[in-house]
Protein backbone atom coordinates (compact mmCIF):
# COMPACT_ATOMS: atom_id res chain seq x y z
CA UNK A 1 0.00 0.00 0.00
CA UNK A 2 1.65 3.38 -1.08
CA UNK A 3 3.13 4.98 2.27
CA UNK A 4 0.55 8.32 2.41
CA UNK A 5 -2.06 6.17 1.78
CA UNK A 6 -1.62 3.89 4.71
CA UNK A 7 -0.64 7.18 7.24
CA UNK A 8 -4.10 8.45 6.06
CA UNK A 9 -6.14 5.19 6.38
CA UNK A 10 -4.31 4.93 9.88
CA UNK A 11 -5.26 8.51 11.17
CA UNK A 12 -8.93 8.51 9.57
CA UNK A 13 -10.51 9.71 12.80
CA UNK A 14 -8.43 12.59 13.09
CA UNK A 15 -9.15 13.13 9.06
CA UNK A 16 -12.80 12.84 9.39
CA UNK A 17 -12.86 15.16 12.37
CA UNK A 18 -11.07 18.20 10.48
CA UNK A 19 -13.30 17.47 7.69
CA UNK A 20 -16.19 18.09 10.40
CA UNK A 21 -14.77 20.63 11.96
CA UNK A 22 -14.55 22.47 9.09
CA UNK A 23 -18.02 21.94 7.63
CA UNK A 24 -19.33 23.10 11.13
CA UNK A 25 -17.48 26.25 11.19
CA UNK A 26 -19.14 26.68 7.76
CA UNK A 27 -22.57 25.96 8.67
CA UNK A 28 -22.23 27.97 12.02
CA UNK A 29 -21.52 31.07 9.76
CA UNK A 30 -23.60 30.42 7.12
CA UNK A 31 -26.07 33.03 7.23
CA UNK A 32 -23.09 35.30 7.27
CA UNK A 33 -20.60 34.16 4.73
CA UNK A 34 -21.04 35.69 1.10
CA UNK A 35 -23.73 34.65 -1.59
CA UNK A 36 -21.16 35.68 -4.55
CA UNK A 37 -17.95 35.80 -5.24
CA UNK A 38 -15.59 37.02 -8.04
CA UNK A 39 -12.40 34.78 -7.89
CA UNK A 40 -9.30 36.35 -9.57
CA UNK A 41 -6.65 33.97 -10.83
CA UNK A 42 -6.21 30.90 -8.80
CA UNK A 43 -2.83 30.00 -8.51
CA UNK A 44 -3.47 26.27 -8.67
CA UNK A 45 -0.74 23.87 -8.19
CA UNK A 46 0.46 20.90 -10.28
CA UNK A 47 -0.20 17.58 -10.04
CA UNK A 48 2.44 16.76 -7.03
CA UNK A 49 4.77 13.71 -7.41
CA UNK A 50 4.28 12.70 -4.14
CA UNK A 51 1.06 13.48 -2.78
CA UNK A 52 -0.06 16.36 0.17
CA UNK A 53 -1.91 13.79 2.63
CA UNK A 54 -5.41 13.88 3.39
CA UNK A 55 -4.36 16.76 6.12
CA UNK A 56 -1.91 18.88 3.67
CA UNK A 57 -4.73 18.66 0.95
CA UNK A 58 -7.25 19.96 3.27
CA UNK A 59 -5.33 22.89 4.32
CA UNK A 60 -4.81 23.48 0.34
CA UNK A 61 -8.32 23.95 0.07
CA UNK A 62 -8.99 26.03 2.97
CA UNK A 63 -6.70 28.60 1.81
CA UNK A 64 -6.72 28.19 -1.65
CA UNK A 65 -10.24 27.45 -2.86
CA UNK A 66 -12.46 28.05 0.15
CA UNK A 67 -12.57 31.81 -0.06
CA UNK A 68 -14.56 31.20 -3.21
CA UNK A 69 -17.36 28.78 -1.93
CA UNK A 70 -20.32 30.78 -1.39
CA UNK A 71 -23.98 30.53 0.40
CA UNK A 72 -25.44 28.21 -1.99
CA UNK A 73 -26.89 26.37 0.47
CA UNK A 74 -27.80 30.03 2.86
CA UNK A 75 -31.24 31.44 3.63
CA UNK A 76 -30.14 34.54 0.95
CA UNK A 77 -29.82 32.80 -2.08
CA UNK A 78 -32.40 33.06 -4.38
CA UNK A 79 -30.92 33.20 -7.73
CA UNK A 80 -31.82 29.62 -8.84
CA UNK A 81 -34.77 27.58 -6.91
CA UNK A 82 -32.22 26.38 -4.12
CA UNK A 83 -32.66 24.66 -1.01
CA UNK A 84 -30.25 24.51 2.23
CA UNK A 85 -29.39 20.93 3.27
CA UNK A 86 -31.32 19.91 6.49
CA UNK A 87 -28.96 18.03 9.45
CA UNK A 88 -30.69 14.56 8.88
CA UNK A 89 -29.71 15.37 5.62
CA UNK A 90 -26.42 16.22 5.79
CA UNK A 91 -25.81 13.06 7.87
CA UNK A 92 -27.64 10.71 5.27
CA UNK A 93 -25.03 12.40 2.48
CA UNK A 94 -22.26 11.62 4.30
CA UNK A 95 -22.88 7.97 5.08
CA UNK A 96 -23.59 7.58 1.52
CA UNK A 97 -20.07 8.08 0.63
CA UNK A 98 -18.77 6.00 3.56
CA UNK A 99 -20.77 3.28 2.74
CA UNK A 100 -20.17 3.75 -0.87
CA UNK A 101 -23.02 1.94 -2.52
CA UNK A 102 -24.19 1.34 -6.10
CA UNK A 103 -27.83 1.50 -5.74
CA UNK A 104 -29.06 -1.43 -8.04
CA UNK A 105 -30.59 -4.84 -7.57
CA UNK A 106 -33.15 -5.80 -4.68
CA UNK A 107 -31.89 -9.36 -4.26
CA UNK A 108 -29.37 -10.92 -4.94
CA UNK A 109 -25.55 -10.22 -6.36
CA UNK A 110 -24.57 -6.65 -5.04
CA UNK A 111 -26.01 -4.76 -1.98
CA UNK A 112 -28.99 -4.26 -1.00
CA UNK A 113 -29.87 -0.27 -1.20
CA UNK A 114 -32.26 -0.27 -3.59
CA UNK A 115 -34.69 -1.72 -0.83
CA UNK A 116 -34.29 1.57 1.07
CA UNK A 117 -34.66 3.54 -2.56
CA UNK A 118 -38.35 1.33 -2.66
CA UNK A 119 -39.24 2.47 0.28
CA UNK A 120 -37.86 5.94 0.27
CA UNK A 121 -40.69 5.93 -2.80
CA UNK A 122 -43.27 5.20 -0.75
CA UNK A 123 -42.36 7.69 1.70
CA UNK A 124 -42.14 10.52 -1.06
CA UNK A 125 -45.78 9.25 -2.75
CA UNK A 126 -47.13 9.82 0.96
CA UNK A 127 -45.61 13.12 0.87
CA UNK A 128 -47.07 14.25 -2.07
CA UNK A 129 -50.30 12.76 -1.75
CA UNK A 130 -49.60 10.09 -5.03
CA UNK A 131 -51.27 7.02 -5.44
CA UNK A 132 -49.11 3.80 -5.01
CA UNK A 133 -50.00 3.25 -8.94
CA UNK A 134 -46.66 4.81 -9.34
CA UNK A 135 -43.15 3.93 -8.74
CA UNK A 136 -40.25 6.15 -8.77
CA UNK A 137 -36.17 5.61 -9.20
CA UNK A 138 -33.57 8.85 -7.62
CA UNK A 139 -31.70 10.85 -10.75
CA UNK A 140 -29.17 13.20 -10.51
CA UNK A 141 -31.89 16.06 -11.01
CA UNK A 142 -34.54 17.52 -13.04
CA UNK A 143 -32.72 17.60 -16.50
CA UNK A 144 -32.56 13.68 -16.38
CA UNK A 145 -36.03 13.36 -14.85
CA UNK A 146 -37.51 15.41 -17.71
CA UNK A 147 -34.83 13.29 -20.02
CA UNK A 148 -36.03 9.56 -17.94
CA UNK A 149 -40.29 10.41 -18.23
CA UNK A 150 -39.43 11.72 -21.81
CA UNK A 151 -37.61 8.77 -22.92
CA UNK A 152 -40.00 6.69 -21.90
CA UNK A 153 -43.35 8.87 -23.58
CA UNK A 154 -40.92 8.27 -26.32
CA UNK A 155 -41.45 4.50 -26.81
CA UNK A 156 -44.71 4.50 -25.98
CA UNK A 157 -45.35 6.95 -28.78
CA UNK A 158 -43.28 4.44 -31.12
CA UNK A 159 -45.38 1.42 -29.30
CA UNK A 160 -48.55 2.46 -30.65
CA UNK A 161 -47.45 2.17 -33.92
CA UNK A 162 -45.98 -0.85 -33.46
CA UNK A 163 -42.43 0.24 -32.98
CA UNK A 164 -39.54 -0.48 -30.61
CA UNK A 165 -37.49 2.58 -30.98
CA UNK A 166 -35.52 1.65 -27.88
CA UNK A 167 -34.22 -1.10 -30.09
CA UNK A 168 -34.70 0.42 -34.00
CA UNK A 169 -33.97 4.05 -33.59
CA UNK A 170 -36.76 6.52 -34.32
CA UNK A 171 -37.81 6.86 -37.36
CA UNK A 172 -41.22 9.14 -37.20
CA UNK A 173 -41.67 12.74 -35.64
CA UNK A 174 -43.58 12.64 -32.08
CA UNK A 175 -45.77 15.76 -31.99
CA UNK A 176 -44.79 17.55 -28.10
CA UNK A 177 -46.87 20.02 -26.84
CA UNK A 178 -46.44 22.67 -24.08
CA UNK A 179 -46.62 26.05 -23.03
CA UNK A 180 -43.85 26.91 -20.78
CA UNK A 181 -41.44 23.97 -20.90
CA UNK A 182 -38.03 24.39 -18.47
CA UNK A 183 -34.74 24.36 -20.54
CA UNK A 184 -33.82 20.77 -19.25
CA UNK A 185 -37.01 19.77 -20.87
CA UNK A 186 -35.70 21.37 -24.01
CA UNK A 187 -32.62 19.42 -23.48
CA UNK A 188 -34.03 16.19 -22.63
CA UNK A 189 -35.86 16.29 -26.48
CA UNK A 190 -32.58 17.31 -27.97
CA UNK A 191 -30.67 14.62 -26.40
CA UNK A 192 -33.36 12.07 -27.12
CA UNK A 193 -33.03 13.02 -30.93
CA UNK A 194 -36.66 14.23 -31.22
CA UNK A 195 -35.43 18.21 -31.54
CA UNK A 196 -35.27 20.74 -28.91
CA UNK A 197 -37.03 23.01 -32.11
CA UNK A 198 -39.70 21.09 -32.58
CA UNK A 199 -41.89 21.00 -29.40
CA UNK A 200 -45.25 23.10 -30.69
CA UNK A 201 -45.11 25.77 -28.11
CA UNK A 202 -48.99 26.49 -27.03
CA UNK A 203 -50.29 29.72 -26.68
CA UNK A 204 -51.03 30.65 -22.66
CA UNK A 205 -53.72 32.16 -20.77
CA UNK A 206 -53.94 36.11 -21.04
CA UNK A 207 -51.44 37.54 -18.48
CA UNK A 208 -50.59 33.79 -17.47
CA UNK A 209 -47.68 31.03 -18.01
CA UNK A 210 -50.45 28.49 -18.06
CA UNK A 211 -51.58 26.49 -20.98
CA UNK A 212 -54.78 28.12 -23.11
CA UNK A 213 -56.68 24.34 -23.69
CA UNK A 214 -58.96 26.10 -26.17
CA UNK A 215 -55.56 26.84 -28.10
CA UNK A 216 -54.30 22.85 -27.09
CA UNK A 217 -57.12 21.44 -28.51
CA UNK A 218 -57.17 23.56 -31.66
CA UNK A 219 -53.41 21.98 -32.20
CA UNK A 220 -54.05 18.75 -31.63
CA UNK A 221 -54.14 16.32 -34.23
CA UNK A 222 -57.29 15.67 -35.97
CA UNK A 223 -56.60 12.24 -35.76
CA UNK A 224 -57.24 11.74 -32.27
CA UNK A 225 -55.43 8.00 -32.25
CA UNK A 226 -52.12 10.09 -33.49
CA UNK A 227 -49.65 9.80 -30.62
CA UNK A 228 -48.73 12.98 -28.89
CA UNK A 229 -47.12 13.75 -25.84
CA UNK A 230 -48.14 16.96 -23.80
CA UNK A 231 -45.36 18.19 -21.50
CA UNK A 232 -47.37 20.09 -18.47
CA UNK A 233 -46.31 22.86 -16.00
CA UNK A 234 -46.61 22.29 -12.46
CA UNK A 235 -45.05 25.48 -11.59
CA UNK A 236 -42.99 27.70 -14.15
CA UNK A 237 -40.08 29.20 -13.60
CA UNK A 238 -40.45 33.00 -13.28
CA UNK A 239 -44.19 33.08 -11.78
CA UNK A 240 -45.05 29.47 -10.68
CA UNK A 241 -47.75 28.80 -12.50
CA UNK A 242 -49.58 25.66 -13.09
CA UNK A 243 -51.30 24.10 -16.17
CA UNK A 244 -54.69 23.07 -15.30
CA UNK A 245 -53.50 19.58 -14.68
CA UNK A 246 -57.08 18.22 -14.51
CA UNK A 247 -58.19 19.01 -17.72
CA UNK A 248 -55.28 17.60 -19.44
CA UNK A 249 -55.39 14.44 -17.61
CA UNK A 250 -59.11 14.48 -19.40
CA UNK A 251 -58.06 14.78 -22.80
CA UNK A 252 -56.58 11.20 -22.53
CA UNK A 253 -60.14 10.36 -22.47
CA UNK A 254 -60.36 12.32 -26.43
CA UNK A 255 -56.42 11.68 -27.47
CA UNK A 256 -53.82 9.38 -27.28
CA UNK A 257 -51.26 11.30 -25.39
CA UNK A 258 -48.86 10.78 -22.63
CA UNK A 259 -48.58 13.23 -20.16
CA UNK A 260 -44.94 14.39 -18.62
CA UNK A 261 -45.54 17.07 -15.50
CA UNK A 262 -42.37 18.79 -14.74
CA UNK A 263 -43.34 19.45 -11.23
CA UNK A 264 -39.91 20.11 -10.23
CA UNK A 265 -40.24 22.32 -7.28
CA UNK A 266 -44.23 23.21 -7.73
CA UNK A 267 -44.85 19.38 -6.70
CA UNK A 268 -44.30 20.73 -3.05
CA UNK A 269 -47.58 23.05 -3.24
CA UNK A 270 -48.96 19.26 -2.41
CA UNK A 271 -47.46 19.84 1.28
CA UNK A 272 -49.85 23.41 1.26
CA UNK A 273 -53.27 23.40 2.40
CA UNK A 274 -53.89 27.16 0.40
CA UNK A 275 -52.19 25.63 -2.79
CA UNK A 276 -52.33 21.82 -2.61
CA UNK A 277 -55.23 22.16 -5.33
CA UNK A 278 -52.97 23.34 -7.87
CA UNK A 279 -51.77 19.60 -8.60
CA UNK A 280 -55.33 18.68 -8.69
CA UNK A 281 -55.12 16.05 -11.78
CA UNK A 282 -50.68 15.31 -11.45
CA UNK A 283 -52.03 11.50 -9.90
CA UNK A 284 -53.22 10.77 -13.33
CA UNK A 285 -50.33 12.24 -15.23
CA UNK A 286 -48.10 9.14 -16.98
CA UNK A 287 -44.66 10.77 -15.57
CA UNK A 288 -43.77 13.30 -13.04
CA UNK A 289 -40.53 15.41 -12.82
CA UNK A 290 -39.77 16.48 -8.75
CA UNK A 291 -36.24 17.96 -7.71
CA UNK A 292 -35.21 17.19 -4.24
CA UNK A 293 -32.28 19.83 -3.72
CA UNK A 294 -34.76 21.93 -4.15
CA UNK A 295 -37.67 22.19 -1.39
CA UNK A 296 -37.13 18.86 -0.26
CA UNK A 297 -33.50 20.52 1.81
CA UNK A 298 -31.21 18.15 0.40
CA UNK A 299 -28.13 18.46 -1.19
CA UNK A 300 -27.10 18.16 -4.74
CA UNK A 301 -27.81 16.24 -6.90
CA UNK A 302 -31.00 14.32 -6.14
CA UNK A 303 -34.18 14.24 -8.20
CA UNK A 304 -37.19 11.71 -8.95
CA UNK A 305 -38.70 10.66 -11.70
CA UNK A 306 -41.87 9.13 -10.81
CA UNK A 307 -43.92 6.74 -13.82
CA UNK A 308 -46.94 4.53 -13.49
CA UNK A 309 -46.34 0.90 -12.93
CA UNK A 310 -48.37 0.33 -15.86
CA UNK A 311 -45.61 1.57 -17.71
CA UNK A 312 -42.93 -0.54 -16.71
CA UNK A 313 -42.00 -2.88 -19.67
CA UNK A 314 -41.72 0.52 -21.43
CA UNK A 315 -39.30 2.09 -19.48
CA UNK A 316 -37.68 -1.09 -19.42
CA UNK A 317 -37.38 -1.44 -23.18
CA UNK A 318 -36.07 2.29 -23.05
CA UNK A 319 -33.34 1.70 -20.06
CA UNK A 320 -32.32 -2.44 -20.13
CA UNK A 321 -28.81 -3.44 -19.84
CA UNK A 322 -29.84 -6.92 -21.61
CA UNK A 323 -26.45 -7.09 -23.37
CA UNK A 324 -24.62 -7.46 -20.30
CA UNK A 325 -24.99 -10.90 -18.56
CA UNK A 326 -23.24 -10.57 -15.53
CA UNK A 327 -25.73 -7.57 -14.75
CA UNK A 328 -28.28 -10.54 -14.66
CA UNK A 329 -32.12 -10.43 -16.54
CA UNK A 330 -33.70 -7.18 -16.76
CA UNK A 331 -36.98 -9.02 -17.00
CA UNK A 332 -36.59 -11.66 -14.19
CA UNK A 333 -35.14 -9.65 -11.28
CA UNK A 334 -35.90 -6.09 -10.81
CA UNK A 335 -32.63 -3.78 -10.54
CA UNK A 336 -33.10 0.30 -11.11
CA UNK A 337 -29.99 0.34 -13.35
CA UNK A 338 -32.83 -1.10 -16.31
CA UNK A 339 -35.16 1.80 -15.07
CA UNK A 340 -32.95 4.86 -15.30
CA UNK A 341 -30.38 5.88 -17.56
CA UNK A 342 -27.50 5.66 -15.13
CA UNK A 343 -25.60 2.20 -14.63
CA UNK A 344 -23.84 3.77 -11.64
CA UNK A 345 -26.05 5.24 -9.53
CA UNK A 346 -25.11 6.71 -5.74
CA UNK A 347 -26.75 5.76 -2.43
CA UNK A 348 -28.70 9.22 -3.29
CA UNK A 349 -32.29 7.96 -1.34
CA UNK A 350 -30.53 7.57 2.15
CA UNK A 351 -29.96 11.63 2.42
CA UNK A 352 -33.77 11.80 1.78
CA UNK A 353 -34.92 9.24 4.03
CA UNK A 354 -32.52 10.49 6.76
CA UNK A 355 -34.58 13.93 6.41
CA UNK A 356 -37.99 12.65 5.62
CA UNK A 357 -37.48 10.18 9.04
CA UNK A 358 -36.18 13.05 11.01
CA UNK A 359 -38.62 15.52 10.26
CA UNK A 360 -41.55 14.09 8.74
CA UNK A 361 -44.82 15.24 6.80
CA UNK A 362 -45.27 17.93 9.42
CA UNK A 363 -41.54 19.18 9.44
CA UNK A 364 -41.97 19.56 5.38
CA UNK A 365 -44.96 21.26 5.57
CA UNK A 366 -44.02 23.61 7.73
CA UNK A 367 -40.80 24.60 5.56
CA UNK A 368 -42.95 24.75 2.41
CA UNK A 369 -45.42 27.32 4.10
CA UNK A 370 -42.71 29.22 5.44
CA UNK A 371 -41.33 29.88 2.31
CA UNK A 372 -44.24 30.48 0.55
CA UNK A 373 -45.10 33.06 3.72
CA UNK A 374 -41.70 34.84 3.20
CA UNK A 375 -41.89 35.20 -0.47
CA UNK A 376 -45.39 37.13 0.11
CA UNK A 377 -43.52 39.07 2.90
CA UNK A 378 -40.12 40.16 0.23
CA UNK A 379 -43.16 40.72 -2.33
CA UNK A 380 -44.64 43.48 0.05
CA UNK A 381 -41.50 44.67 1.20
CA UNK A 382 -40.38 45.51 -2.33
CA UNK A 383 -43.58 47.22 -3.16
CA UNK A 384 -42.96 49.61 -0.47
CA UNK A 385 -39.97 50.69 -1.78
CA UNK A 386 -42.06 52.66 -4.10
CA UNK A 387 -39.21 51.39 -6.97
CA UNK A 388 -40.69 47.97 -8.12
CA UNK A 389 -43.52 46.30 -9.59
CA UNK A 390 -44.52 42.83 -9.74
CA UNK A 391 -44.73 41.07 -12.98
CA UNK A 392 -47.18 38.07 -12.02
CA UNK A 393 -48.42 37.80 -8.83
CA UNK A 394 -46.92 35.65 -5.73
CA UNK A 395 -48.65 32.02 -6.96
CA UNK A 396 -46.21 30.18 -4.43
CA UNK A 397 -42.98 30.65 -3.34
CA UNK A 398 -41.22 32.71 -6.26
CA UNK A 399 -40.97 36.58 -6.28
CA UNK A 400 -41.08 37.95 -10.24
CA UNK A 401 -40.10 41.86 -9.97
CA UNK A 402 -38.83 44.76 -12.09
CA UNK A 403 -37.86 48.42 -11.79
CA UNK A 404 -40.20 50.89 -12.56
CA UNK A 405 -38.61 52.30 -15.51
CA UNK A 406 -40.82 55.61 -15.15
CA UNK A 407 -39.41 56.41 -11.48
CA UNK A 408 -37.34 59.37 -11.42
CA UNK A 409 -33.63 57.97 -10.67
CA UNK A 410 -34.61 54.73 -12.48
CA UNK A 411 -32.44 51.53 -13.17
CA UNK A 412 -32.09 48.83 -14.98
CA UNK A 413 -31.90 45.09 -13.83
CA UNK A 414 -28.13 44.47 -14.93
CA UNK A 415 -27.53 47.54 -12.63
CA UNK A 416 -29.31 46.77 -9.59
CA UNK A 417 -28.33 43.25 -10.26
CA UNK A 418 -24.62 43.95 -10.20
CA UNK A 419 -24.88 46.26 -7.03
CA UNK A 420 -26.61 43.91 -5.24
CA UNK A 421 -24.84 40.61 -5.90
CA UNK A 422 -21.78 42.59 -5.84
CA UNK A 423 -22.46 43.59 -1.89
CA UNK A 424 -22.55 39.23 -1.58
CA UNK A 425 -25.98 39.43 0.96
CA UNK A 426 -28.44 38.24 -1.23
CA UNK A 427 -28.22 36.24 -4.32
CA UNK A 428 -30.83 36.94 -7.28
CA UNK A 429 -30.34 36.65 -11.21
CA UNK A 430 -32.21 37.96 -14.21
CA UNK A 431 -34.78 36.60 -16.35
CA UNK A 432 -37.56 36.90 -18.73
CA UNK A 433 -41.53 37.06 -18.14
CA UNK A 434 -43.82 37.80 -21.04
CA UNK A 435 -40.69 39.31 -22.85
CA UNK A 436 -39.63 41.71 -20.51
CA UNK A 437 -36.33 41.71 -18.64
CA UNK A 438 -37.21 40.81 -14.81
CA UNK A 439 -35.74 39.43 -11.37
CA UNK A 440 -36.99 36.56 -10.30
CA UNK A 441 -35.75 35.16 -5.94
CA UNK A 442 -37.03 31.73 -5.49
CA UNK A 443 -37.00 30.91 -1.98
CA UNK A 444 -37.05 27.18 -0.92
CA UNK A 445 -34.60 27.07 1.78
CA UNK A 446 -35.78 26.15 5.22
CA UNK A 447 -33.75 28.66 6.87
CA UNK A 448 -35.23 31.73 5.28
CA UNK A 449 -37.06 33.49 7.97
CA UNK A 450 -38.09 37.12 8.13
CA UNK A 451 -35.09 38.33 9.91
CA UNK A 452 -33.08 36.90 6.67
CA UNK A 453 -35.32 38.39 4.45
CA UNK A 454 -35.00 41.94 6.22
CA UNK A 455 -31.52 41.58 5.62
CA UNK A 456 -31.92 41.12 2.29
CA UNK A 457 -34.34 44.06 2.18
CA UNK A 458 -31.17 46.41 3.70
CA UNK A 459 -28.90 45.31 0.90
CA UNK A 460 -31.80 46.09 -1.36
CA UNK A 461 -32.38 49.36 0.12
CA UNK A 462 -28.65 50.49 0.02
CA UNK A 463 -28.64 49.67 -3.26
CA UNK A 464 -31.47 51.68 -4.67
CA UNK A 465 -29.84 54.34 -2.93
CA UNK A 466 -26.70 54.02 -4.18
CA UNK A 467 -27.83 53.47 -7.87
CA UNK A 468 -30.42 56.73 -6.99
CA UNK A 469 -28.11 59.58 -6.76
Amino acid sequence: MNPIIKEDLDQLAQLLDAARKMGEAHLQQLTDHPTSTNPENINWPDLPETGLGALGTLEMFRTLFYPHIVASSGPRYWGFVTGGTTPAAIMGDWLSSVYDQNTQLTSGRGDASALLEIQTVQLLLDLFDLPDTFMGAFVTGATMANFSGLAVARQWAGQQLDLDIARDGLRMHIPVYSAQPHSSSLKALSMLGMGSSTIQQVPTLPDREAIDISALRNLLPSDKMQPVILVASAGTVNSVDFDDLQTLAELKKEHNCWIHVDAAFGGFAALSKEHKHLLIGWELADSITVDFHKWLNVPYDSAMIFTRKEHAVLQIQTFQNSSAPYLGNPWEQFSYLNYVPENSRRFRALSVWFSLMAYGKSGYQSIVEESIEMANYLADQLLQTGCFRLLAPVRLNTVCFQPIAEMKGSFSVAEFLDELNREGIVFMTPSQYKGETCIRAALVNFRTNRAEVDKAMDSVNRVIKKLAL
